[in-house]
């Protein structure tokens, strides 16, 4: 028996972009016959034997024309990641960049981000991904290991050496300069200035839409 073929997908991201409502104020005729022309297209999806499945995604769900809501079977609502998502996604986005984190470490990560995006998780992580560069920018003290490396350290730091990356540098030790693991504290420093950006009425309007037009994710 021969396997059935896989739908094409096609994806539509800021859909309200395109699909906003009507017979707005501001709306051009050339705007209007955008729309009409997506709608008429839409309606076309799926009358012939060519499988399509058509995604979209919108954080305005309200702004939609009501035409562009009926061509979509399903109107799915995603929430905001829960703890355990969160923890994940702190994972996945630090990759295999050289810490120290303990599992723990990415538990308390993941309770202190409450109400974080995965939006807002990535641009977290991306910040902390250069704490480990300012370090070694600023550093004043640097301890050399085994194997040859100069290491960002403070003044305490058993074997410290009162030198910059510049000094390095200049001593023709650049390759040699390593950068520290990021540690607990560089995500606390970005945490502590950085907050989420879907407030809570923003919560309350997709869950207000949801239970007028759509479903659960």
């Amino acid at each position: 028996m021969a396997r059935e073929s896989a739908p094409s997908i096609i994806f539509i991201d800021e859909i309200d972009s395109l699909s906003g409502q009507r017979g707005e104020g501001n709306e051009s005729e050339a705007s209007r016959c955008i729309k009409n022309e997506i709608f008429v297209q839409m309606q076309g999806v799926g009358t012939n034997n060519d499988k399509v499945l058509v995604l979209a995604a919108t954080n305005t769900p309200y702004s939609l024309d009501q035409a562009i809501r009926r061509r979509f079977d399903k109107r799915i609502y995603i929430s905001l990641p829960d703890l355990k998502a969160r923890q994940h996604m702190f994972k996945v986005h630090l990759g295999d960049t050289h810490n120290n984190l303990t599992e723990s470490d990415f538990e308390s990560l993941a309770r202190q981000s409450e109400g974080f995006s995965g939006s807002d998780i990535s641009v977290c992580v991306k910040d902390v991904l250069l704490e480990p560069v300012r370090k070694t920018r600023d550093a004043m003290h640097f301890f050399k290991t085994r194997e040859g490396l100069w290491v960002p350290c403070g003044p305490e730091q058993p074997a410290a050496t009162l030198i910059t990356m510049q000094d390095l540098a200049a001593q023709g030790l650049a390759e040699k300069i390593c950068l520290p693991p990021i540690t607990r504290s560089d995500f606390n420093k970005i945490l502590a200035r950085q907050r989420p950006t879907v407030s809570k009425s923003d919560l309350e309007l997709h869950e207000r839409f949801t239970k007028e037009f759509g479903e659960e994710g």
